[in-house]
């Protein structure tokens, strides 16, 4: 197959990992890793100039809200359906949690990075509601 008419990209390993960059837009994946474990997870991080959009895959995989204020506000926990679109709003806290079974396809700008995608540590009192709300959406 010619490269210059079709890109084909796959991803089997741990973690985050861009998969296709165009333009504006970034196609990544997002796969179980030991940092985002429910008890190890330590900040919520939000994107400043984009949204981000999360598809399930497969498996199991739970997201996590803090609100869009300067700072972490109240904690909410999803877990995510199959082929559904979960679209991050701009400015929104989040985190989450990929279990070892779980791909998920995450579409966002190709420009977003830690310098306009700051990050807030968490209180032990917000790990604690985290550990909390995990518990109660995966039950």
């Amino acid at each position: 197959m010619d490269k210059n008419l079709l890109e084909i990209t796959g991803y089997d390993g741990e973690g985050y990992v861009p998969l296709i960059d165009y333009s504006h837009w970034r196609v990544a994946e997002l796969r179980y890793c030991e940092e985002l474990e429910v008890d190890k997870l330590k900040d919520m991080q939000k994107h400043d100039e984009t949204d981000e959009v999360f598809v399930l895959l497969e498996g199991d995989f739970t997201l996590f809200l803090g609100g869009n204020g300067e700072h972490i506000g109240e904690i909410e926990a999803i877990k995510l359906e199959p082929l559904k679109l979960y679209n991050v709003k701009r400015g929104t806290y989040h985190t989450h949690t990929p279990e070892k079974n779980s791909t998920v396809l995450i579409v966002e700008n190709v420009d977003t990075t830690d310098d306009n995608s700051p990050k807030e540590k968490l209180t032990l009192e917000q790990k604690k509601i985290i550990e909390k709300l995990y518990k109660e959406v995966n039950s």
